[in-house]
């Protein structure tokens, strides 16, 4: 299986949100579509992907997402 690390970004204002998935095709949509509006990302819409970075190991993404 593999893990992403991902940044998107509202580009207007310029805010980041960091997550770890292991689709990341799948959840950028979710982050595109508001399936939620309860998460952050809901009223910042719409987002833009700036960087990804792919792991093999769950554990090795999120200590990634972490720093």
């Amino acid at each position: 299986m593999r893990f992403f690390v991902y940044i998107i970004s509202n580009k207007p204002k310029g805010v980041l949100y960091i997550g770890v998935t292991n689709n990341i095709e799948e959840r950028l949509g979710q982050h595109q579509e508001g399936l939620d509006n309860h998460c952050y990302t809901f009223p910042r819409r719409p987002v833009s992907l700036l960087y990804s970075e792919e792991f093999s190991y769950i554990n090795d993404a999120i200590a990634r997402e972490k720093q």
